[in-house]
């Protein structure tokens, strides 16, 4: 976690989780700039614990003609799962549920610095860009923005903004390209085989959270891109068609 309350009283992940899920959104900060759909700065507080996060509204998201109606704060939530699943801590605890503007993501709020992104990092976090490389590819990451990229207090990457992902068409538009056609890391490759197994088999918890929140034809594509990642065993290389987000940052 960043330098909400819960890193300060070291609070563990299921602890963030249950506070999102159960605790009461006590206020709205305003809406966060730049941002394409409704989303909102809140705090929440669940017994002693009180945190920040963002908060993304079903009725507040901008309708897209390639994803279907109030389903990007779904997706979000499913981008969240399978980075948990992984253990990568890539994407913030995320939850789905009720909030002063009905149903929508909400997210624990990382503390960073604004002015920095992927176009501003350091060489030494090749290794973290690495993972979240891999990870977008797996999620079909559609708008893999610079500033989608925050570095926390403590070194740790993580990434936001997923409410894009899970296309079961190729939709792949990052700026990290950094890897393309180069082996991706066996230990990378050892979860996602883990997780691939966890996807196909019907009854495990993976598989009926992630058919909860996605279609099957999406499930399916999902599982297809673990297998040819597996199979390729290499990051893969742009294209076809569009491969890079607009704008950039």
């Amino acid at each position: 976690m960043s330098d909400n309350d819960s890193s300060r009283k070291n609070v563990s992940v299921e602890r963030v989780l249950e506070a999102l899920r159960q605790g009461k959104i006590e206020s709205e900060h305003g809406l966060m700039r730049w941002s394409s759909n409704y989303t909102f700065l809140v705090s929440v507080t669940q017994e002693d614990l009180r945190l920040n996060a963002v908060y993304k509204p079903q009725k507040g998201e901008r309708p897209l003609w390639d994803f279907p109606d109030g389903t990007l704060c779904y997706r979000e939530v499913a981008s969240f799962n399978t980075s948990h699943a992984l253990g990568w801590q890539l994407v913030p605890p995320t939850v789905l549920r009720d909030g002063p503007r009905g149903l929508g993501s909400v997210q624990f709020f990382i503390d960073h610095n604004p002015e920095q992104n992927y176009f501003s990092f350091e060489k030494n976090l090749a290794p973290q860009l690495m993972r979240l490389s891999l990870f977008d590819y797996l999620v079909n990451n559609a708008d893999r923005k610079g500033g989608h990229c925050l570095l926390d207090t403590q070194g740790h990457l993580w990434g936001i903004d997923h409410g894009i992902t899970f296309h079961a068409s190729h939709k792949l538009r990052t700026v990290i390209w950094d890897f393309a056609g180069q082996p991706v890391p066996a230990d990378l490759l050892a979860d996602v085989e883990k997780l691939a197994q966890a996807l196909a088999d019907c009854n495990s918890a993976f598989y009926k959270t992630m058919q909860s929140l996605l279609s099957e034809t999406e499930i399916h594509a999902f599982e297809a891109r673990m297998r040819r990642i597996l199979k390729s065993k290499k990051y893969p290389q742009p294209g076809p068609g569009p491969n890079y987000p607009w704008p950039p940052v």
